[in-house]
């Protein structure tokens, strides 16, 4: 089983970046999906997230309007799209996989790092 992101970096503020993890190993379409973030010193927090099929998804308040989850069940995959970046955004950011309410499955992070 693997959970492996892509896709961060370094930004400029108000820049975009899109986040991407691939799943392998597991029956993707079954899973719920969420990406979590950890800062330095800070506790690891909820981004985003989107039910087996896509279909519902919710989202920290502090990124609300600003990121988009999504998911290609054909490509097993799962996306974030960040738009608006603050230097507060800066964290490595985990992918998750979710069965029943429960986690199943965590990546190995990306690091975002938002700066001028």
């Amino acid at each position: 089983v693997q959970l492996v992101e892509s896709g961060g970096g370094l930004v400029q503020p108000g820049g975009s970046l899109r986040l991407s993890c691939a799943a392998s190993g597991f029956t993707f379409s079954s899973y719920a999906m969420s990406w979590y973030r950890q800062a330095p010193g800070k506790e690891r927090e909820l981004v985003a997230g989107i039910n087996e099929a896509g279909g519902a998804t919710h989202y920290g308040d502090s990124v609300k309007g600003r990121f988009t989850i999504s998911r290609d069940n054909a490509k097993n995959t799962v996306y974030l799209q960040m738009n608006s970046l603050k230097p507060e955004d800066t964290a490595v950011y985990y992918c998750s996989a979710w069965r029943f309410g429960s986690l199943a499955y965590w990546g190995q992070g990306t690091q975002v790092t938002v700066s001028s």
